[in-house]
């Protein structure tokens, strides 16, 4: 006999790969792929329920506000609706959906009415996926996406920047390094994302340093 919850994951697969066919390169199916893996590897050293972690980590990005006009409610909007269609037991939807509400680096800078152990295994993998080579290559995918500078030594980083300050900002690739990515390592849950994060952590400051050289013709 099937186990009921391989096969909603596996129609969550389906639906999220077809949903994001063509989506920019940092926020496609694949960066999905990757969050689910490394999810599904960090409740292994967690007690959390297994089922809304996967299906948590395949619907967060659904339809990020990034690409839909800045509006929040659409990605958990589309992840109830369709959870809803597969009869998915409404305790479980409720759960994913506020997940996928509260769990974005945006939301972290302002106050939070909602965690549990899922979302922090969910929020590790997404984060982890933002930093490191992965998270390197992505950086300049979006920024190339949004025809933002690779670097301008003139524009400095915008430092503690509350949510809405964060939403409207739009600097250089290299400033996004200190106004988000240099800061996860510090902003995991698990000691499994911990430690992960601080290798990546590391990874990025060496390219950066390089990156510095390299603009001033030392290397």
């Amino acid at each position: 006999m099937s186990n009921p919850t391989e096969g909603i994951i596996s129609l969550t697969k389906e639906f999220v790969e077809n949903k994001l066919k063509g989506a920019e390169g940092g926020h496609d199916w694949w960066h999905i792929y990757r969050v689910w893996k490394m999810a599904a590897k960090i409740a292994k050293t967690e007690t959390v329920d297994t089922e809304i972690v996967e299906l948590a980590a395949l619907l967060h990005d659904i339809a990020d506000p990034k690409f839909h006009g800045g509006d929040e409610t659409i990605g958990p909007r589309t992840a109830r609706t369709f959870l809803e269609s597969q009869n998915v037991d409404k305790s479980i939807t409720d759960h994913v959906v506020n997940i996928i509400q509260h769990m974005s680096f945006k939301n972290s800078l302002g106050e939070q009415s909602f965690n549990s152990k899922e979302m922090e295994v969910v929020q590790d993998a997404d984060r982890l996926d933002a930093i490191g080579a992965i998270g390197i290559a992505r950086v300049f995918s979006f920024g190339g996406y949004k025809g933002n500078p690779i670097h301008d030594p003139t524009m400095k980083p915008k430092l503690n920047m509350s949510k809405e300050e964060y939403k409207k900002s739009n600097g250089t690739s290299i400033n996004h390094f200190y106004e988000k990515l240099f800061l996860l390592k510090d902003k995991m849950n698990t000691e499994t994302g911990k430690a992960i994060a601080q290798s990546r952590h590391d990874f990025m400051q060496a390219y950066v340093n390089r990156f510095y050289e390299e603009f001033e013709g030392k290397q």
